[in-house]
């Protein structure tokens, strides 16, 4: 029993990657970094270049970063910059917009109802579906208080 115990730790020992945590760090602020500074920049040009008020450039700059996510995960391009830069592309918004594209690409030839329709929302349904019981949750609490008098 203490050799296939020996030769199991052997195996993962061999085939688990060693990350670098600092470099996964450094890819992670770049990437991450970068998309933030194209957002800031679009923000700043619909601002300033085309007149928008500032609620009306972000509202445009969340849908130009959510379409290119969009046509990235498309083009299988995204995948790549995920596995590069790690969390730094997929805590922005384009990395929720590229978690609800990729399964609907992936399961596409099952049909637009039971692969597309139904794969859709297989990892963000969980973030989509708490965010939106915990914003219930405490729109209920905030509402409560202000009827006692407490808010």
């Amino acid at each position: 029993m203490e050799i296939k115990k020996d030769a199991y730790g052997a195996y993962v020992k061999e085939v688990t990657p060693l990350n670098n945590v600092w470099a996964d760090m450094g890819k992670a602020f770049l990437v991450g970094g970068l998309i933030c500074l194209v957002g800031q920049i679009l923000t700043n040009w619909l601002m300033n270049g085309m007149g928008m008020e500032k609620e009306t450039a972000s509202a445009w700059t969340s849908i130009v970063l959510i379409g290119t996510s969009i046509l990235l995960t498309g083009l299988n391009w995204y995948p790549k910059l995920v596995k590069f830069g790690g969390a730094g592309a997929l805590v922005p918004i384009t990395g929720f917009a590229n978690s609800v594209v990729a399964p609907a690409i992936e399961y596409k030839t099952e049909g637009q109802v039971f692969g597309i329709g139904c794969k859709i929302f297989t990892i963000a349904g969980p973030v989509i579906l708490y965010g939106v019981l915990a914003s219930w949750v405490l729109g209920v609490v905030y509402w409560v208080g202000q009827a006692i008098g407490m808010l």
